[in-house]
């Protein structure tokens, strides 16, 4: 592989060109269902992982705007690799707003070159298993630090991880975040799950069997709302909008590319783009601070939109499209995903009622 190319903006003719490289691959990577290594090192290679990082840690610090588009790209070309990068980018965001400066120091600088893998092991703290009677993950006080025990439930690339921003809870209610060593004793990564989409990120549960973690290893806590304030919060919600908009742009792609042939695809294509532009529009908008709408109509939106484009490209692409392994049959399974992942309450709600013809 030639020098390393550094992606400045969204515009970069280079950035356009590692979209077109991960596209290619991106059929491969859905029907092997094995971990897109060579797409992540593709990544190090543009400059990817500077998108996220401050100027003081050598980054490019990316507007949240650029970082929108860059997310949108990227998933047009291939959504696991996307998706990826958003769970690795969630640690890495965790990591830098603690206020533990040394722990910054030991993993940022492997972070950004590449050599080392983060990921995210929060939904237990979120929206995963919060019916269960007691927290999945629990946290005590030892000598010099904590124990953690229990599980959580949905980490994704945890087996190619050397460390998992991870949250637990106490019993007082009270929640600890922290950069858990994959290679801690106790730790255990189970086979991934089988997902219909993005089945190749690795997907799944994180097994820790009472994992002694010291007092130098903690990002934040333990407080109530660890997740909450000054932790690492960000513009998560626009991310998966971002991701969905992606793939639906990817759909239309296809749509329109048939439509050279086939006139009855035309207007189908701009009626669906027309929608595109809109949502595109209000998130870079969101993500400049002004606010044109909530981001959880702009989910629902992004959703449906992901849902429409995708069933559209396999109804365009007729029987061949239903075959395992055409790019219209992938989108739709893709976009299902965006039904589930880290899906509020009210994002659903709005896409079942869209879906059951109400108001």
């Amino acid at each position: 592989m030639p020098d390393d190319v550094n992606v400045r903006s969204p515009d970069d003719p280079a950035f356009h060109e590692l979209c077109r490289a991960l596209a290619k691959k991106a059929d491969e990577v859905d029907a092997t269902g094995k971990w897109p290594a060579a797409q992540l090192r593709l990544c190090a290679h543009y400059g990817v992982w500077n998108w996220f990082l401050p100027f003081e840690w050598q980054g490019d610090e990316w507007s949240d705007a650029d970082l929108a588009r860059g997310y949108m790209g990227l998933a047009g070309a291939c959504l696991t690799t996307a998706f990826i990068i958003t769970q690795r980018t969630a640690a890495v965001r965790r990591i830098l707003a603690s206020s533990n400066d040394a722990l910054k120091a030991q993993l940022l600088p492997g972070l950004r070159s590449g050599e080392r893998f983060a990921t995210v092991g929060i939904s237990q703290l979120t929206t995963s298993h919060q019916h269960a009677d007691e927290p999945v993950l629990r946290a005590s006080e030892t000598s010099g630090g904590y124990k953690l025990h229990g599980f959580s439930p949905w980490v994704t690339g945890a087996a190619h991880a050397d460390t998992i921003a991870i949250g637990a809870v106490f019993k007082d209610g009270r929640e600890l975040l922290v950069a858990l060593p994959t290679d801690l004793a106790g730790v255990s990564v189970e086979p991934p799950l089988r997902l219909l989409g993005v089945g190749a990120s690795a997907t799944g549960q994180v097994r820790l069997d009472n994992v002694v973690v010291p007092e130098e290893l903690v990002l934040a806590g333990p407080i109530h709302g660890v997740l909450t304030g000054g932790a690492g919060s960000g513009t998560g919600g626009l991310q998966t909008s971002s991701l969905a908009v992606g793939l639906a742009g990817a759909a239309i792609d296809y749509l329109d590319q048939e439509s050279a042939q086939r006139p009855n695809l035309v207007a189908v294509a701009a009626g669906l783009r027309v929608d595109q532009t809109q949502i595109e529009s209000d998130l870079l908008n969101l993500a400049a601070g002004e606010p044109v709408c909530t981001q959880d109509d702009l989910r629902a939106r992004a959703n449906s939109l992901a849902l429409r484009a995708s069933q559209a490209a396999l109804g365009a692409a007729k029987g061949a499209g239903y075959v395992w392994g055409h790019r219209a049959g992938r989108y739709c399974r893709e976009a299902l995903f965006f039904l589930v992942w880290s899906c509020p309450h009210p994002v659903m709600q709005a896409n079942l009622c869209e879906l059951a013809g109400l108001e």
